[in-house]
């Protein structure tokens, strides 16, 4: 098999890997009546998920950093199995939720490899272009995974889909063993090393940026569905094609942030992605019920959530270049903790409030990461591309 096919390959099997971890947020309430559990308790799958992914795949990968790549890429890829398996054969809504922390841990330490792989088994000067290639895998996970989960949630039992992932990873790990070459390992990055730089003002305030994005993001992403049947009740049977759209629109952002970055600036372009979240949501709050715009602006939202991501990692490597990958994991590590974060203010709100109140809650913390912007743009030099 030439290398090109196997970078897609991996970009396939990093398309099952995302539908695994973004599938349960299509089908939360169907999980949550299985369980016999509240959706906002059900919704802490999506957090011990996201603790599972930021602290437990660092451990991992710190701990097997000498590992032949090849190994280290059917380890994850074993994790999740055992994950998956966990979870359909161990009854009860506590091994359920055990199940997701080894998953997420899986997961996290799969697009890593992945990453790395893929970036050497391509020709010289397209290493961009592969990372690109599984990252697209990963991110489609959002535009048909997440519906596709819901379709299958509805007309089956929720559980389905993960037999089918299940399954489909087995065949992942026979196909990886047989066509992915025997890659040197890395040298192990200690802990201590990637945290240092957590010391520079300037990286923490970026990071803690990151942190309330993710959170506004994970409230509204984690409660979507039962958010919909309740904003839009004459919409229920309808919802799947409604997370297709917010999907598309995820895709579209993605595209847009690199876009903007290069032409108006990274700092510009953070600033106008969190503007319009906050309109977004404000009107979202405010919005009588009409169905055209509760979806207009559910998918406006979600492309300025999604500008945001790549810039603010260009940002990041920005402010330095020598440790790029080292707060890149840094950055992947605070947006999965405001994922967990964002799951459990949401679960609080649903609980304790509404479920229509979390366009308010996650309007606040844009107005946070807002706030935490402008004291960026005070401290840290404009950047060239700013001028």
């Amino acid at each position: 098999m030439k290398n090109a096919l196997k970078i897609y390959m991996l970009a396939l099997i990093s398309f099952l890997v995302g539908t695994s971890q973004f599938s349960i947020v299509g089908m939360l309430d169907k999980v949550a009546e299985a369980a016999s559990v509240s959706v906002s308790t059900a919704g802490q799958l999506v957090t011990v998920f996201a603790i599972g992914n930021a602290i437990g795949s660092p451990l991992i990968i710190v701990a097997t950093a000498k590992m032949n790549q090849r190994n280290q890429l059917l380890m994850a890829l074993g994790i999740i199995v055992l994950g998956i398996a966990s979870m359909l054969a161990l009854p009860g809504f506590g091994f359920l939720m055990a199940s997701r922390i080894i998953t997420g841990a899986g997961t996290g330490v799969f697009v890593v490899s992945a990453y790395a792989i893929a970036a050497k088994l391509a020709s010289p000067g397209r290493q961009g272009g592969a990372m690109s290639t599984v990252a697209m895998g990963y991110s489609s996970s959002l535009v048909f995974g997440v519906p596709i989960g819901r379709i299958v949630a509805v007309s089956h039992d929720w559980r389905t889909i993960f037999w089918a992932i299940g399954i489909l990873s087995l065949l992942a790990i026979f196909t990886v063993a047989r066509t992915i070459p025997a890659l040197g390992g890395e040298v192990a990055i200690p802990l201590s090393k990637r945290f240092a730089h957590l010391k520079n003002p300037k990286v923490t305030v970026t990071l803690g940026i990151t942190f309330f994005i993710f959170i506004n993001y994970s409230i509204i992403n984690t409660y979507i569905t039962p958010y919909l049947a309740s904003a839009l009740p004459e919409m229920k049977e309808r919802i799947s094609a409604i997370l297709l759209a917010m999907g598309i629109a995820s895709l579209i952002g993605s595209r847009l942030g690199g876009f903007l970055a290069d032409r108006f600036g990274t700092n510009r372009t953070i600033r106008a992605s969190m503007t319009v979240q906050i309109v977004a949501l404000l009107l979202l709050a405010l919005n009588p019920g009409w169905t055209f715009a509760t979806i207009l602006l559910l998918m406006l939202w979600e492309i300025a959530c999604w500008t945001f991501g790549p810039t603010q990692n260009y940002n990041l490597m920005s402010l330095a270049p020598e440790a790029s990958g080292i707060l890149l994991s840094l950055n992947s590590s605070f947006v999965q903790l405001g994922f967990a974060a964002g799951a459990g203010i949401g679960g609080i709100t649903t609980s304790g409030l509404s479920v229509m109140d979390i366009t308010w809650i996650s309007a606040i913390a844009v107005l946070i990461a807002g706030g935490v912007s402008q004291y960026v743009s005070r401290v840290q030099p404009k950047a060239k591309t700013d001028c």
